[in-house]
């Protein structure tokens, strides 16, 4: 960490004058109401007149020429000066952005997650509010557009403008790093900036329509050393500690860098060990994190993945296709429990969508399912889309346990549809602008309660879909007694498009974060089996129709991250929106001290 002052950040991050002998620090500019460069206290008319505001620069050839008569530029024209002004440094950001994304899967590559946070850092360090803004912005768009690539099975539009939504969050981040970085204590600078990257989170996840999670830093670490973490704090802490850790060496590189072509200072050298040392000692912290995997009891299941006709958005195909896609891989898996290659299971998992036609509106479909279910003569977990019984026009997503002998029983509702993709907001107003909406006919109605559900001798936890993404959602399913947790997905639209993979790194994070067997069964792939421990241990490839069986450990124990909730994620998110309120209070007391004198 460097314990100097900072400059404008063209001429790079100096050392404190402390650390210079036989010089005096250089005068700086004294900050304006929001943009004023960190640590600025020398008069405006004592700076080169490029780092002044407009307000105090002199006009040449118009000495008496009161400057309030002229104009101001209007935003649009503000806007395009400032990216020219920083059109180096916002390659940059760009290229740390596309690094950021590299990190999660398909490739996987998690330092790049600690690097682009340290860049970020570095890269806002010195700077206005308003660069650090733009520096935020130009690095979260092409980040958001590489790692959402695979929406452009709806169209690049789409992609787009998900995205720049998305990148919206990271201006407040940008801006908010050059803030902290003007408060005292220069040491605990690094806690400060990783706690930003929190509320960041903690504001997209719930903002707006309930949020969307992709991107979250502990998403790209469901196989890194911090990994382990969430088992205490669940996805939250997994993301502080690999942002503190990217944190920490930036001011690392801030204070070697301070020291650069001149005798060594000690204080610089000093501050840039104990940041490396922190940071080593907070990515190894969760290699010392228990994770608890012993079976109370278990169960044997099978996975049934009955996969599509094709790809994208018109995989369902011909009515009645994917349904018996279903219903016959079940049948031939009851020909080969019966022929004894197989062992039989105690339940069976269908996918989200596996029953393309309300079996309770369409009798033919209630008839395949029937003669599936009684054929293995185990109880079926069965996805389907069926009609709200009393709000007309509305459909239900959800899993239904249908039992050999009594039939449909007990089910579970999708808490959390997709917005413009299982329902439109404000659909009235933006359908006559918009017409591809038109392909989301029907609104899907939300469900109200967790998915606890009974099937055969397991007591599993329903989740369906997108909803594994959300912290509270799988979280209330275990604390409501889940002993394993099941996610019925159907990922045809973005097929070999790497969200699959995407979403299958988020099954090994709640793994180890609940303590809980993670089976995930596809329409089309990938269908899983994961560990408590977050190992995978069986999964299908894509577009195949395939069957997986296995013994799963079912468990009663929660975690520490299933005791403390949210807890972990609304201390840090509020440390670092607190932190960025005190160094405007702490500004603006400066301000007025300076107009006292």
């Amino acid at each position: 960490m460097h314990p100097g002052t900072e400059t404008n950040a063209d001429a790079g991050p100096p050392g404190t004058a402390e650390d210079r002998p036989g010089k005096q620090p250089k005068a700086a500019a004294a900050p304006t109401a929001a943009d004023a460069p960190a640590d600025a206290d020398a008069p405006a008319a004592a700076r080169p007149e490029r780092d002044r505001p407009e307000r105090d620069r002199p006009e040449a050839g118009r000495p008496g020429q009161d400057r309030a008569e002229e104009p101001r530029p209007g935003r649009m024209r503000r806007l395009a000066r400032l990216a020219r002004r920083e059109a180096r440094r916002s390659a940059v950001a760009a290229v740390c952005g596309l690094a950021l994304a590299l990190a999660f899967p398909p490739y996987g590559v998690w330092p790049l997650s600690v690097a682009a946070v340290a860049a970020l850092s570095l890269l806002t360090h010195g700077r206005t509010v308003r660069q650090g803004a733009w520096t935020g912005f130009a690095m979260g768009l092409p980040f958001f557009v590489f790692l959402l690539k695979w929406l452009h099975v709806v169209g690049w539009d789409a992609t787009v403008g998900l995205s720049i939504l998305q990148a919206l969050y990271f201006i407040p981040l940008g801006a908010g790093l050059v803030l902290i970085s003007r408060l005292p204590v220069p040491w605990l600078r690094p806690l400060w900036a990783a706690c930003l990257w929190i509320a960041e989170e903690f504001v997209r996840d719930r903002v707006p329509f309930g949020g969307f999670t992709w991107g979250r830093l502990a998403f790209a670490n469901t196989g890194s050393p911090y990994t382990p973490l969430a088992a205490l704090g669940g996805a939250p802490l997994v993301g502080f500690a690999v942002a503190l850790t990217g944190t920490l060496l930036a001011a690392a590189a801030l204070a070697l860098y301070g020291m650069r072509g001149g005798a060594p200072r000690p204080r610089a050298a000093l501050a840039a060990g104990g940041s490396v040392a922190v940071a080593a000692a907070v990515t190894v912290a969760g290699l010392a994190v228990p994770i608890p995997t012993a079976a109370d009891d278990a169960v044997d299941i099978a996975i049934v993945q009955g996969n599509v006709q094709k790809p994208g958005m018109d995989f369902l195909g011909r009515p009645m296709k994917i349904l018996n896609n279903h219903v016959n891989a079940t049948i031939d898996l009851a020909k080969d429990v019966k022929a004894g290659r197989i062992k039989k299971p105690d339940l069976v998992i269908w996918p989200e969508n596996a029953s393309d036609l309300d079996p309770f509106q369409y009798r033919e479909a209630y008839a395949r399912i029937d003669e599936a279910v009684k054929a293995i003569n185990v109880p079926v977990l069965v996805g389907a889309l069926v009609d709200h019984p009393t709000k007309q026009g509305y459909v239900l997503n959800q899993g239904i346990v249908w039992d050999p002998r009594t039939g449909p029983g007990a089910s579970y509702t999708k808490q959390h549809p997709v917005p413009f993709g299982e329902y439109v907001p404000f659909r009235d107003q933006l359908s006559k602008f918009i017409t591809r909406l038109q392909r989301v006919p029907r609104d899907f109605y939300p469900g109200h309660h967790s998915g606890v559900l009974r099937v055969g001798p397991a007591r599993l936890g329903d989740v369906i879909c997108f909803e594994v993404a959300y912290d509270e959602i799988v979280r209330d399913t275990v604390n409501a007694g889940a002993r394993m947790i099941v996610v019925q997905t159907n990922n045809a639209t973005y097929g070999r498009t790497g969200q699959p993979e995407q979403q299958l790194a988020m099954y090994k994070l709640r793994a180890i974060e609940h303590g809980r067997a993670v089976v995930s069964a596809a329409t089309s792939g990938i269908s899983a089996v994961v560990a408590p421990d977050g190992t995978i241990e069986q999964q299908t490839k894509e577009f195949t129709q395939d069957v997986l069986t296995a013994r799963i450990p079912l468990r009663d124990g929660t975690t520490v991250a299933d005791r403390v909730g949210a807890i972990p994620e609304w201390v840090l998110a509020m440390v670092g929106v607190l932190s960025c309120a005190a160094a405007l209070v702490i500004g603006r007391r400066g301000r007025m001290d300076e107009k006292g004198q």
